[in-house]
């Protein structure tokens, strides 16, 4: 049987269209269901694209007919929480159909994650020990590279999400129906997107002033690592409501336990574009709890110079956490994640963490790290021509399959052990 796959939203740019050519190559039918103009946009004229009018009222509906019509035997899309994603996960489960569920790498900034099922919060890796892993990798533990190539600067993403919601300028027309999975107006994120890219060079000078200040005061420092709160890690996957929540934790705990000569310095996500106005909230809430002196606040830019000093991690569920542990900094998540194991992620209350933080198992780490290379991070990225060009050369065939990414390694470990059982 032809498999067909059905692709709904992807990352903003051109990867789900070349992913569906590369698709179509290899003898299979694609079609894509488009809510916004920016679907439109970025989809290939050449490949079937079925415009979605109603309300969300009527996507549940419209998506099983669709399936049963077009014989749709895989679905495809990436962030497995949008609302009208969430539907057709559920849709999926119900009729057995495959679903292909793609993301930002859980080891980024080189690769990107691919899974069946979900992501995050919703993958698989959620329920596998690290035992079970370790047994997954018996025989198949060889030499993986730190990293391949960079895979371009971060202006990229930036330029094609301002592309996207410049199309979504368009007359709603078709798509009149249709909801944002984000908040605020599209006039307010397409000036954030605009202003993020203006702004890069001055960004990026005072955040260097800002770290080399940082370094050379000499002082210890725990690193808190902000993510961007309207990201579905944070609505979904924690119990935090804002950001600036999970910076009153930190900032309380840390007054109340931590050494008088240490520091607390809050690291923003690259992509944060002042929509939350995290650096003042912070300041307000140093100064409640009387650490104003003791508390940094940087923006953005590369992790390592500042992971490579610190003395301890916390985060909600930031994958960037896994390049603290892959150094063997003590790390404490405060949210849902599927780095978060016991081996290597303390469980410490705030207070304890601050104290006399626990340090990770190393070599479980390296295990789980191996487990993850073998399977769902492939080398590539979404933005950039290489990078959509490497992933390509690999997840066409990780689709194709009939095994999800975990469940061929785990099937590979079983037949070498047979295979040495009976020579």
């Amino acid at each position: 049987m032809i498999k067909k796959f059905l692709f709904l939203q992807g990352p903003h740019g051109p990867f789900f269209g070349q992913l569906a050519k590369s698709l179509k190559r290899a003898g299979c039918d694609v079609l894509r269901i488009g809510f916004t103009h920016g679907d439109r946009f970025f989809w290939p004229k050449s490949l079937p694209y079925l415009p979605f009018q109603g309300d969300e009222s009527k996507w549940d509906t419209t998506l099983r007919a669709e399936i049963a019509a077009q014989g749709i035997t895989d679905i495809v899309l990436y962030g497995d929480c949008r609302p009208l994603h969430q539907s057709a996960v559920k849709i999926a489960k119900e009729l057995a159909i495959p679903l292909h569920s793609f993301e930002e790498g859980y080891l980024r900034p080189y690769w990107a994650t691919y899974e069946r099922g979900g992501t995050n919060g919703h993958s698989a890796l959620m329920d596998l020990s690290v035992d079970q892993m370790r047994v997954a990798l018996t025989g198949n533990k060889t030499e993986l590279s730190e990293a391949p190539s960079q895979w371009g600067a971060l202006w990229h993403h930036v330029w094609y999400g301002m592309l996207y919601h410049l199309n979504l300028l368009c007359p709603a027309g078709r798509y009149s129906h249709y909801n944002r999975h984000r908040e605020g107006t599209l006039f307010a994120e397409l000036r954030l997107h605009a202003r993020r890219l203006a702004t890069m060079p001055w960004t990026s000078l005072s955040r260097r002033i800002r770290t080399r200040h940082l370094l050379n005061q000499g002082e210890p420092y725990f690193l808190a690592l902000l993510q961007l709160g309207h990201d579905s890690s944070i609505r979904s996957h924690s119990s935090f409501a804002a950001m600036a929540d999970f910076a009153e934790q930190c900032i309380q705990d840390f007054a109340n336990s931590a050494k008088p000569h240490y520091r607390l310095v809050f690291k923003a996500h690259p992509l944060e574009d002042g929509r939350e106005k995290l650096g003042k909230s912070i300041k307000k809430l140093a100064a409640k709890h009387h650490v104003s002196d003791r508390i940094d606040y940087i923006q953005g830019g590369k992790l390592g110079v500042l992971l490579d000093n610190c003395s301890g991690v916390i985060t909600i569920n930031s994958t960037a956490a896994q390049q603290a542990l892959w150094r063997g900094l003590p790390v404490r998540a405060l949210g849902r994640s599927v780095f978060n194991k016991p081996e290597f992620v303390s469980d410490q209350p705030l207070v304890r963490f601050f104290e006399q933080p626990q340090f990770p198992d190393r070599l479980a780490y390296d295990d789980y790290r191996s487990f993850l290379l073998h399977t769902s991070q492939v080398p590539g990225g979404f933005y950039t021509q290489a990078g959509r060009a490497a992933l390509m050369r690999k997840t066409t065939d990780m689709m194709l399959s009939n095994r999800c990414p975990y469940q061929v390694l785990q099937d590979r470990s079983v037949v070498k052990k047979h295979l040495k059982a009976v020579t």
